[in-house]
């Protein structure tokens, strides 16, 4: 089998009913009817020709060359009717045509029919000189007019087969095997006048069949045979494949070979070369010769045939395999021939358009889908063909489930010869797909819109600090165009002196596992076109994309900025300036006594720098005794200040006049009551250096700690009042101040505070107290109480209770006494420390 038969173009050049059958090739069958229809038209002339003898009554044309049979008058009349009739048929005419042949193929087998009759019951039913009277009888057991009896029934049987051929209800071979032998039955005749054989002329002493009449017969024969080549008998000589191609071969070797044989071994017995005996062995030897060489030639297709059996049972295999896995395949698969026949499609298909697998192989786009639709896609297939390569596109299709959006491929399936013979097709539903890209373009310019809609100058850079988007606010602040910065280095946009540091800290940014976003203000500049230099603001923040690593930047131009915080840090030096030496001038320097030594460190509050309500005094009442005053207004400011300076110069009155502690504490108490709204804690204390006492009164103060020369640090005990402020002064009533007198050996250290230093949030403040009198203890162990060692204490117990003096929100007074111990002449003199002679500032 051929490539060209092989190929699926011939099952699209054929209807669906031909698709299941045996494979045709078109010109064969067209040719074989033609053969038919010639075959069909010479015979009616020679019908017509010996007819015309007898009209004209031209003795040629009746008898033929030599002396033979002639051709009866009806024997004529029936060729011709039965020619014409095979030639409607093969020519397959239309219904009124087709009537027509039916009744010629009729009258033929009504002629024959009745000749066959009065030759089997010997009686004469006239009409063999119904049309003429019969001049050429020569034999006496002849009857005049009377056609030859195996022409009769070769004449009958070929009416029958022209009637069976005629109906397409009537399986082939009704019409192909009496063709067949009125075929043998003409062959009969031509052999006898090749062998020069009378005998096979007719049948005993009948009548003979003339020459033209086996030629006719034969000529009708085939005919018969062939007016309807794609069906029966003929359609196993006629089909494209292996079947065809050796059935033709051993037809044509049956129809050749053995008449050629027996005409040679005739021919050299009449040449007396050799006798009838070794002319029959040598026509035997000749057939088993023919015979041999065609049954190897047989296997020799036999062979052929088992490997395209082979062949095609792998092709089934791989088309099942394909066919499952386009059944299983998404999309739409789809095969068609080049008129549009779909071959093969997949279940997609079928579930797409909800027709049956049955109901659409074979039949083209116009019998299975709307009609529009049908246009389109048989448009697409030629434009495909046309172009001859494979084409991709998208389109917008509406289908009986609604429309949808479509990736169609067309494809050319070609040959080896690279000639197309079926279009393949992939049709993939993206509509979901086509929705996604239409709402990341939207997404993408929401977010265009609101790039170009932000305040600041708005950068996006990859991971390595290449800028991929700007938007036009960028323009302003660094005077470049968005489009030009695209594919830069964002370092450009930093002045050439400071893109190191810059760069360092940008990549330590990205370095981190999981950076939060942050703003910085600090030490960044940005670089205008013009080169100037200014102060910027950036936010910085981290994506992952799938693309890689993104960076987004937005920068703010702080010049304006800049320039006000330095007006305002400016205006609050000048104002810490202020409230130090109105705090200063309020507090007044402390009394410098060269018997007792002190050390003393204020700490103003981080929310109102050197300005608060804490305040100490250290007041010589006379030689032996010394008042010391610590108290506190609740609350910070110039208000509290201000408090602080009016009850710190009343109390240094009070205090050089004499008054005792209790009264001292009952007088600022009235001085505090005038005041609205206000607060404060104090705490006075009478040093008796003679009498080794100190007399002390509290009003909702601290205790007061001790260091005695031989023991531990502890709480000075003395009763605690209320805050000054809080009793009634106007009724005459409240709560009256207590004062206590406890001994105080020399060598003692006291240590007066305010609640800054040791009151914390989420700590017990008695648990600080402890701290800081153990730290007073190590601090000033075994080391006399002189200005050094007190000032080198009070730094410590400041570390330790106040790590970070510089975020600590509440004013903090410490003041550290310490009594000598006497020395046989009278008290000894005081080293005073530089940093006791006045009131210490922050630290």
């Amino acid at each position: 089998m051929t490539e060209e038969q092989q190929s699926p173009e011939l099952l699209g050049a054929l209807g669906a009913e031909q698709a299941a059958d045996l494979p045709y090739q078109q010109s064969a069958l067209d040719a074989a009817r033609v053969v038919a229809q010639g075959a069909a038209v010479v015979a009616a002339v020679l019908g017509a020709a010996g007819l015309s003898g007898w009209v004209f009554g031209i003795d040629v044309l009746r008898r033929g060359p030599g002396a033979g049979a002639t051709m009866n008058a009806n024997t004529a009349v029936a060729l011709l009717a039965l020619g014409i009739s095979l030639f409607l048929v093969a020519r397959g005419c239309v219904t009124p045509w087709m009537i027509a042949a039916r009744g010629a193929a009729a009258l033929a087998a009504f002629v024959g029919g009745l000749t066959v009759v009065e030759y089997v019951t010997g009686v004469g039913l006239g009409i063999d000189e119904l049309l003429f009277r019969d001049d050429t009888v020569r034999v006496a057991t002849e009857v005049p007019g009377r056609m030859a009896s195996n022409t009769a029934t070769a004449l009958m049987i070929g009416g029958v087969a022209a009637l069976c051929a005629s109906s397409s209800r009537l399986p082939a071979w009704t019409s192909q095997v009496p063709g067949l032998a009125v075929l043998t039955l003409g062959m009969l005749r031509l052999y006898g006048f090749a062998y020069a054989v009378p005998e096979l002329e007719r049948f005993g002493a009948y009548t003979g069949m003339a020459l033209y009449t086996g030629l006719a017969l034969v000529l009708l024969g085939i005919a018969a045979f062939l007016a309807r080549p794609d069906q029966g008998p003929a359609g196993l000589l006629m089909n494209a494949g292996t079947t065809g191609a050796l059935g033709r071969r051993l037809f044509a070797t049956v129809l050749v070979v053995p008449p050629l044989l027996g005409w040679l071994v005739l021919a050299g017995e009449d040449a007396a070369l050799f006798g009838t005996r070794l002319g029959t062995a040598l026509l035997v030897c000749g057939h088993v010769a023919v015979f041999t060489a065609v049954i190897f030639s047989v296997l020799v297709v036999g062979r052929r045939i088992e490997v395209a059996h082979a062949r095609a049972e792998w092709q089934v295999r791989q088309n099942e395999l394909l066919q499952a896995f386009m059944d299983h395949t998404p999309a739409v698969v789809f095969i068609k021939d080049l008129e549009g026949r779909f071959l093969a499609v997949n279940t997609t298909f079928e579930e797409s358009l909800g027709l049956s697998r049955e109901r659409v192989l074979g039949r083209r786009d116009r019998d299975v889908m709307p009609p529009g639709l049908a246009r389109q896609a048989r448009a697409a297939d030629l434009a495909m063909l046309a172009g001859g390569t494979p084409v991709q596109r998208e389109e917008l299709l509406t289908l009986p489930g609604g429309p949808r959006d479509l990736l169609t491929s067309l494809f050319p399936l070609t040959t080896s010869s690279g000639k197309p013979y079926a279009i393949g097709g992939v049709v993939t539903d993206i509509t979901e797909r086509v929705a996604a890209q239409h709402e990341v373009r939207r997404a993408h310019q929401r977010f265009l819109a609101l790039l170009e809609s932000a305040p600041d100058a708005t950068l996006i850079t990859d991971g390595h600090g290449t800028i991929a988007m700007a938007n036009a606010q960028v323009q302003r602040l660094f005077g470049h165009a968005p489009a030009d910065l695209v594919g830069t280095q964002v370092i450009d946009l930093v002045p050439v002196s400071r893109r190191r540091r810059h760069s360092a800290f940008l990549g330590a940014y990205l370095r981190q596992a999981d950076p939060k976003p942050i703003v910085l203000d600090r030490g960044l500049y940005g670089l205008h076109s013009d080169g100037s230099e200014f102060p910027v603001e950036v936010s910085l923040s981290r994506l992952q994309a799938d693309e890689g690593t993104l960076v987004f930047l937005s920068v703010r131009d702080i010049t304006e900025r800049r320039q006000v915080e330095a007006e305002r840090a400016e205006r609050y030096e000048e104002h810490r300036r202020i409230a130090h030496t109105l705090q200063h001038s309020l507090m007044g320097e402390p009394s410098r006594l060269p018997h007792l030594s002190s050390a003393h460190r204020y700490l103003a509050s981080v929310q109102d720098p050197g300005v608060g309500g804490d305040w100490f005094d250290v007041i010589p009442l006379d030689r032996d005794r010394t008042g010391i005053v610590v108290g506190d207004v609740m609350g910070r400011g110039l208000e509290a200040a201000a408090v602080m300076g009016q009850l710190r110069a009343a109390s240094h009155a009070l205090a050089r006049m004499g008054i005792p502690p209790g009264e001292l504490m009952t007088g600022l108490d009235a001085f505090v009551s005038d005041l609205a709204d206000q607060l404060v804690t104090c705490v006075y204390l009478v040093v008796d250096q003679s009498g080794h006492e100190v007399t002390l009164c509290s009003a909702g103060h601290l205790p007061v700690i001790v260091l005695p020369p031989d023991g531990p640090a502890r709480l000075l005990q003395a009763p605690v009042g209320v805050p000054l402020g809080v009793n009634d002064s106007c009724c005459g009533g409240g709560v009256p101040f207590r004062q206590t007198t406890q001994p105080l050996p020399p060598g003692s250290t006291l240590a007066l505070y305010t609640d800054g230093l040791v009151e914390r949030p989420g700590t017990d403040i008695e648990a600080q107290i402890d701290i800081l009198a153990h730290t007073l203890n190590d601090a000033l162990k075994g080391v006399p109480p002189d200005a050094e060692s007190l000032d080198h204490a009070a730094d410590r117990l400041v570390r330790t209770l106040i790590p970070e003096t510089a975020k600590h929100d509440d004013d903090v007074t410490l003041l550290l006494i310490g009594l000598p111990k006497p020395d046989g002449a009278g008290h000894r003199s005081e080293r005073v420390s530089p940093r006791a002679r006045g009131v210490s500032g922050p630290k």
